[in-house]
């Protein structure tokens, strides 16, 4: 019957313990779908008007380049889901091939040769054929995309690391701490008794002791991801950048077909004649379209609303691991009201006298009711700590406009500094769209990017063996004694 009783009390607490995880995780989980369609459903409804305003107003300048427009919104995508790769280079590639594009196309009748071509690609920082689009693009469009997707990824994270910790069982010592608060009164006699609050508290904290740990780093996550949500808001803001994308592209057009007469004069200066008229339109040549004047939308107010919710529900479980052994005490364990003389005390009915333990492993070391070995914390546990440290690390960097990458965060155990000293080479994330590879890397993907996709980059980031221990071995292998058959 002992042994029942353990059981039952332990698959009890386990229940209860899963019930509070999956009301977090949900709550998670809506927060990250509202915040995430959003983000997704400006980037959609900026291309939806590229889409529609364009071919009107650029003609073919821009129906022969739809293709290029449409890829570039297809990268930023890749970006916000967690593709690894770095929007600085996106952003200048697109540029570089939307200009030899459009500059063949306001001179139809020469044939450029590739030479003349790779000269005007040296010579466009200087040139602006596109004015100041590009510039301001490249300063804004990554930090407001890195502010973005780090906020969905916390939530994300957080959602994994609740479900993963609720996965942990419960030790043996757990179980019979939990049998002889709940069943063992009833046993002795004393079934109306119910069990004192300290007493309660007291198990739950040495069963829960791993799960207190988070604490810490869980506040830390939280807090970023309250930070960051700064960075939304503004001109230069993600909601304002990411939905107005197709400004800029208009307004670089726009530029390039203003200047287009002086940026001929300055291409034949600085790269030589081609030895082909280019001055003026051929025959043939349709003349190109007036300017596409867009008027800029201001926000519903929706992202405001999502966030202000986001935020409140955040800090309101800001203490969630610390706070478990007594939320459950309360709810589950049909706790007494008081600490008297008429409770459960583990032995009889009457005054429980031991202090409470404070909160964590460390401080279980004398916890009367639950044996616990403080030299031995639960590693799935002190896993998601250190994702917990790894992503605070990351938003931290966002707040600071800077991409850190996963593996860069995991160097520095506190999880503090914003990734400012991490070298592109060391890093290994700059991405390069020459590169023979198909996939785009992920570091953290959003929901809705395969989980195929996301192994794939964690097994082509793991490290070979070193030639050198590979030598080592197989010596070792030679020189051992080998049986003699008889």
């Amino acid at each position: 019957m002992e042994e029942n009783l353990a059981n039952r009390s332990r698959a009890e607490l386990e229940s209860a313990l899963r019930d509070s995880s999956r009301a977090l995780q949900a709550m998670l989980a809506t927060q990250l779908r509202g915040v995430d369609d959003h983000f997704q459903q400006l980037l959609n409804n900026s291309e939806r008007v590229l889409q529609d305003a364009f071919p009107g107003a650029f003609g073919e300048l821009y129906t022969q380049n739809a293709q290029a427009f449409g890829d570039l919104y297809t990268e930023l995508r890749l970006y916000y889901h967690g593709a690894n790769l770095h929007l600085e280079e996106t952003l200048a590639e697109f540029w570089a091939q939307l200009l030899e594009r459009l500059f063949r196309q306001l001179h139809p009748q020469p044939l450029l040769p590739d030479d003349y071509l790779d000269c005007l690609a040296k010579q466009a920082e200087a040139l602006r054929p596109f004015g100041d689009a590009p510039r301001e693009l490249r300063l804004r469009a990554p930090r407001a995309f890195v502010a973005a997707r780090a906020f969905v990824q916390g939530l994300g994270v957080a959602g994994d690391v609740v479900r993963k910790v609720a996965q942990v069982p419960l030790s043996a010592e757990c179980s019979r701490a939990v049998m002889k608060l709940g069943y063992c009164a009833h046993c002795l006699g004393v079934p109306g008794a119910r069990p004192c609050p300290d007493y309660c508290q007291n198990v739950l904290k040495g069963c829960l002791a791993n799960q207190a740990d988070l604490d810490a780093e869980w506040r830390n996550l939280l807090d970023s991801m309250v930070l960051i949500t700064d960075k939304f808001w503004g001109p230069s803001g993600a909601e304002n950048v990411i939905s107005s994308t197709h400004m800029w592209l208009a307004e670089a057009i726009n530029a390039l077909q203003d200047n287009r007469d002086s940026l001929t004069a300055k291409v034949i200066q600085g790269c030589r004649n081609p030895k082909v008229n280019l001055q003026g339109p051929g025959p043939e040549e349709k003349p190109h379209r007036g300017k596409l004047v867009l008027q800029e939308k201001p926000p519903t107010g929706a992202l405001e609303m999502l966030v202000s919710e986001a935020k409140t529900q955040l800090r309101d479980v800001q203490d969630f691991w610390v706070s478990l052994p007594g939320t459950l005490c309360s709810e589950k364990m049909a706790m007494s009201s008081t600490s008297d003389d008429r409770c459960w005390n583990g032995m009889s009915k009457g005054r429980y006298l031991p202090e409470v333990m404070g909160d964590g492993l460390a401080n279980q070391i004398n916890n009367p009711e639950v044996e616990v070995d403080i030299t031995k914390p639960d590693m799935t546990i002190r896993q998601q700590i250190m994702q917990l440290k790894i992503m605070t690390n990351r938003l931290r960097g966002a707040y600071s406009g800077n991409d850190v990458d996963f593996q860069d965060a995991s160097d520095d155990g506190s999880g503090s500094g914003s990734g400012g000293g991490c070298l592109d080479d060391a890093c290994g994330r700059r991405f390069s769209k020459k590169s023979s590879s198909s996939r785009t890397p992920l570091t953290h993907a959003l929901p809705g990017l395969s989980e195929r996709e996301g192994q794939k980059t964690s097994a082509a980031s793991c490290p070979g063996p070193h030639p050198f221990l590979l030598l080592l071995l197989l010596t070792l292998v030679l020189a051992a004694p080998r049986p003699r058959w008889r």
